[in-house]
């Protein structure tokens, strides 16, 4: 349980005014940009885009270079671009126009030095305030006009979180007034805050467990909201109100690569992760505090690419072998599989845009299952591994590879 002294000191380190969070609180719905897009299901609302490229690939429109490394992906929100890096072992939140031109930087503190150095946590924007988590743990909230700092808290110091081998990796999750984080560990392994205040609204040990990268899941129940993710030994379903511990599902091995984020339809929950968990759908009782297994299928696995479902097919990356590959949501049979490496995957326009960890770009036709490779290219930066996740915005492909994000123009002229 948090001591006293610790609420204290943290509770004395928050400063946001009252009017402010009073003036946000009133706006009457919430404008969300965030990790694989504005439902985290990798699923972009796009239109008239291109149905096939050329060879070297669509026209960039314009390419940003020397936010420092990192693998998170940007957010794009009306004129506003925001991305974090790491510079000489210091974290930064960038802040740019449509166009590519730096409006403000500002500091966040240390980040991963010691494996796969960078930022990893996508930033999360909600009606002008911007969430913002560094792999060290801290938790910091900025208005996202200003960038001024509004209130930060640290997981580690503040939180008793327990890191794990690769830094924090989630992107915030926002529910109404409430933010959520996964410090980890005996004491906290998930926390709810005031998203105005960074005041604590709740604390859940949940399974006492330590987290692992995933960006986590809300789901909206006729009786209750549920919070879905991933702690190292088990998938956890938590009460979004309350903190309660509703059920668990415990995870095979002893790894901690767990950083997909789950899916949630119609009654089923589906994940995809690796340490031979595969991928997996569940049932989901209606009032949220049982599950049940429907299918799992073992030979099918991926660590943090993504998935995405359209129609009766889930399409992800396949960790081993390197492909890509559909499996069908009533069966869990594989459906079928693409020679095109491993890597990340969104959807816009009926088509699919794969980014590999080796830098290759495809542009996928899907079709109940099955998948066409139209168009490929290769980025023309960089040299180490390729893991951000692509994001689309008004017809704009923006592809992230360390330093460097560029701005493709794949809309249909």
């Amino acid at each position: 349980m948090l001591t006293k002294p610790y609420v204290r000191r943290f509770f004395q380190a928050v400063s946001f005014t009252a009017c402010f969070a009073l003036f946000v609180s009133k706006l009457s719905a919430q404008s969300i940009a965030q990790f694989r897009g504005p439902a985290r299901n990798g699923i972009y609302g796009e239109t008239n885009l291109l149905k096939s490229w050329p060879d070297e690939g669509p026209s960039v429109l314009w390419k940003v270079e020397g936010i420092g490394n990192g693998y998170s992906s940007p957010i794009v929100s009306g004129d506003r671009i925001f991305v974090t890096g790491e510079i000489d072992s210091l974290g930064y939140l960038f802040a740019y126009t449509k166009s590519g031109t730096l409006i403000w930087k500002k500091q966040t503190g240390r980040e991963w030095m010691e494996n796969f150095t960078g930022s990893r946590s996508t930033p999360t924007l909600v009606d002008g305030l911007l969430y913002v988590e560094t792999s060290m743990g801290r938790l910091i909230c900025f208005e996202a006009n200003s960038g001024n700092e509004n209130w930060s808290i640290d997981m580690l110091k503040d939180l008793h979180g327990i890191n794990v081998r690769f830094g924090y990796s989630e992107g915030p999750l926002i529910n109404d007034k409430l933010v959520y984080c996964f410090p980890g560990g005996p004491d906290t392994n998930a926390v709810a805050l005031d998203r105005f205040t960074g005041k604590i609204a709740w604390v859940s040990k949940a399974m006492k467990d330590s987290t692992a990268y995933t960006s986590p899941l809300l789901i909206t129940l006729p009786s209750r909201k549920i919070i879905v993710n991933y702690s190292i030994h088990n998938l956890i379903g938590l009460d979004a109100a309350t903190g309660e511990l509703l059920w668990n599902r415990p995870l095979k091995g002893d790894g901690d690569i767990h950083a997909n984020t789950s899916l949630y339809e119609n009654g089923s929950l589906y994940y995809i992760t690796g340490r031979g968990n595969g991928a997996v759908k569940l049932s989901l009782s209606e009032d949220g505090r049982t599950i049940k297994e429907i299918w799992n299928n073992e030979t099918v696995s991926d660590v943090h690419g993504g998935f995405v479902k359209l129609g009766n097919y889930i399409y992800s990356s396949q960790y081993k072998p390197r492909r890509y590959c559909s499996v069908d949501a009533t069966t869990g049979q594989v459906s079928d599989s693409l020679k095109f490496d491993k890597g990340a995957l969104i959807y816009a326009d009926e088509m699919l845009y794969l980014y590999t960890e080796k830098g290759k770009v495809g542009l996928v036709k899907p079709d109940n299952g099955k998948m066409e490779l139209i168009s490929s290219f290769k980025m023309p930066v960089g040299t180490k591994e390729f893991f951000t996740i692509p994001v689309i915005s008004d017809g704009v492909l923006y592809l992230r590879h360390g330093g460097d994000i560029l701005a493709y123009d794949i809309r249909k002229k």
